[in-house]
């Protein structure tokens, strides 16, 4: 898996003006939005200081002190411009791990979820109580940790490819449905083979989740990038299009081979 596929899908979004990186330093809590702009739009590849200055809009001092700032802090770095030597271009070197957000209240479907599970009796039941507990205390907490979901479940897809391994998408897509279903992840339907459109009922990760606005499977889109990935020897883009917490009936991934 290459760095690209590694952390495209764990890009600091625009929304929201604190983010988290992972440094050779240590954990780096951002709390300007000027750097959090600068971070956003490099996330989506180098650039040099006068186009950040132009995508900004900020004058050219102010995003000179907020990059050499960000280099001090192990977050960026540069490399020459290839097209113009006395030129450098800034990348994100960090990794991205996620961001402050509001806080929100979810009591009240806690409370409502605890009671199912107490009275199921199913230890399964009350293991996925304990993972979606914690995630949305977090969320409570205005603590958005898709991006670490999103690499724990490359990690997984990388590792199981190995059982997953097909010569032909069809049975590859077969092989993944039985994975999910076996593991209690969920059960899944392909929709589609061109472009690949995978739904998702009953999904472990999200399903009892409280409705956030937004799609919250990140890791399962790091298993299906992983897996997609592997088999067709290049990176893909997962989007998750529709999901539980956004108040749909199901989820559904599109993969895109080759796409951005």
């Amino acid at each position: 898996m290459t760095q690209r596929a590694q952390n495209k899908n764990s890009k600091p979004k625009n929304k929201g003006s604190i983010k988290i990186f992972a440094t050779e330093k240590g954990v780096n809590v951002i709390k300007s939005p000027i750097k959090a702009k600068i971070l956003s739009i490099l996330s989506e590849g180098g650039l040099s200081a006068s186009k950040i200055v132009e995508m900004t809009g900020k004058s050219k001092s102010t995003i000179s002190a907020h990059l050499m700032d960000l280099l001090d802090e192990g977050i960026v770095d540069y490399r020459p411009d290839p097209s113009d030597r006395r030129r450098k271009i800034f990348f994100i070197k960090s990794r991205y791990i996620g961001d402050l957000e509001t806080g929100k209240e979810f009591e009240k479907e806690v409370e409502s979820y605890l009671e199912r599970v107490t009275e199921s009796g199913d230890p399964f039941e009350f293991f996925r109580f304990v993972f979606r507990t914690i995630r949305v205390a977090l969320m409570e907490e205005g603590i958005n940790i898709d991006p670490v979901l999103h690499n724990a479940g490359l990690k997984v897809g990388e590792t199981f490819y190995k059982k997953l391994k097909a010569e032909d998408l069809e049975n590859l897509t077969e092989k993944i449905a039985a994975f999910w279903q076996e593991n209690n992840l969920g059960r899944i339907e392909v929709k589609k083979l061109d472009p690949i459109t995978i739904r998702a009922y009953d999904c472990f990760e999200c399903e009892d989740l409280p409705q956030i606005g937004r799609s919250a499977c990140a890791f399962d889109s790091g298993v299906l990038e992983a897996v997609f990935s592997a088999h067709f020897g290049e990176d893909v883009t997962v989007e998750e299009i529709k999901c539980y917490a956004k108040g749909d009936k199901y989820c559904c991934f599109v993969i895109d081979k080759g796409g951005e």
